[in-house]
């Protein structure tokens, strides 16, 4: 599993240009930058949707104060369910970035995927925040039960910052 000091590995996520699905690479939205990733179990869900995506919309300004380029919330949902979960929660309006792992290779490759089948969910991404510079984790929140969102929300990640 990865750990603050790592740095991440190459995976292609998935967001919504303004012509449909676009391919982008981690290293490309990391390089030579300071982004926070958060990452969800799933759109539309509980927790994710009343807790965790509304605490980096309230935290967003503080976060651009401290330098961060850019917040994406990621999801191993497909790209049309992320776009449309960004506009109905405001989350894109508010300046986050909405990418899919839809393939689940960067939780994978990460060490964060888990399965929950009682609730239907499978290859899903454990709950978590980062603060990634240059490529390399300088902050990494990860909630021990996925239905939490206390360390790994907007306001758990700038303390940790």
């Amino acid at each position: 599993m990865i750990s603050t000091g790592d740095t991440l590995p190459e995976a292609t996520l998935i967001q919504m240009g303004a012509d449909g699905p676009e391919e982008v690479r981690i290293s490309d939205k990391t390089k030579g930058r300071k982004v926070v990733i958060f990452a969800v179990p799933g759109a539309y869900t509980g927790t994710c949707t009343t807790a965790h995506v509304p605490s980096f919309i309230r935290t967003k300004k503080q976060f651009d104060d401290k330098g961060v380029d850019e917040i994406m919330c990621l999801s191993v949902n497909d790209p049309f369910v992320m776009h449309a979960w960004g506009e109905s929660t405001g989350a894109t309006a508010a300046g986050l970035t909405m990418v899919s792992d839809a393939a689940s290779e960067f939780t994978k490759a990460i060490g964060m995927d888990f399965d929950a089948p009682p609730v239907g969910l499978f290859a899903r991404s454990k709950r978590y925040a980062m603060l990634v510079e240059d490529g390399k984790v300088t902050a990494l929140n990860l909630e021990d039960n996925p239905g939490a969102c206390g360390i790994s929300a907007g306001e758990g990640l700038l303390e940790a910052i």
